[in-house]
C-alpha cells in the first residue's frame, strides 16, 4: 500500500519520506545557498552542521582595518564552491527551525569542513568539535574572516536580533 502511494505521487513523496525519517538520511540534488552555513535542495533548508558562517548582514575588518560585508563573502565562497554541481548531504539531525542538520559533500569533499578551511565560517563548537582543524588550519594562514577581526556569526546574532 505504502509502495503504490509513492509510485502514485512520484519523487516528491520519497524526498518527505527520506527526510522523515531518522538521523543518516541522505538528500541529494542541485543546491541553491541562503547563506553561508545554510542551502536549500528540493525546496528544503539545510543547516550545514558543525559550522558557523557571518550573516548575510554582518561586516568585518580586514587585514587593513577596512569593513566589508563578509556574511556576504562567505555566501558567495559557498556558491563558488558548489556552482551548479550536484550536493549530497548526510543529515545528523533537525534544528529548532525545522531544517535538517547535515554534513553536505560536492564530488566527495566535505563542504562543511571547506567552508571552516577557507575561512568563510568557524567552528561551532557549541555542537559540535569536528572541525576545529580546519579552523586552526584557517586561522594560522590569516584566510577569510581570519585576515583581520570580526565578531563570531552568535555574538553578532545576539547583539542583533
Amino acid at each position: 500500500m505504502v509502495g503504490e502511494a509513492l509510485r502514485a505521487v512520484g519523487g516528491a513523496a520519497a524526498l518527505i519520506v527520506a527526510i522523515a525519517t531518522p538521523s543518516g538520511a541522505e538528500v541529494a540534488g542541485v543546491a541553491s545557498v541562503i547563506d553561508g552555513d545554510t542551502i536549500e535542495i528540493h525546496g528544503q533548508r539545510i543547516r550545514l552542521h558543525g559550522i558557523d558562517a557571518p550573516e548575510s548582514r554582518q561586516t568585518c575588518e580586514d587585514a587593513t582595518g577596512r569593513l566589508y560585508r563578509c556574511g556576504q563573502r562567505a555566501a558567495l565562497a559557498l556558491s563558488g564552491k558548489i556552482g551548479r554541481s550536484p550536493v549530497n548531504c548526510r543529515q545528523r539531525g533537525v534544528d529548532r527551525y525545522g531544517r535538517i542538520v547535515a554534513v553536505c559533500f560536492k564530488a566527495g569533499e566535505d563542504l562543511n569542513a571547506w567552508m571552516v578551511r577557507q575561512g568563510w565560517a568557524v567552528a561551532y563548537t557549541r555542537y559540535s568539535t569536528d572541525y576545529v582543524d580546519d579552523q586552526a588550519v584557517a586561522k594560522a594562514q590569516g584566510r577569510g574572516i581570519w585576515q583581520g577581526e570580526f565578531t563570531s556569526p552568535e555574538a553578532w546574532r545576539r547583539a542583533h536580533h
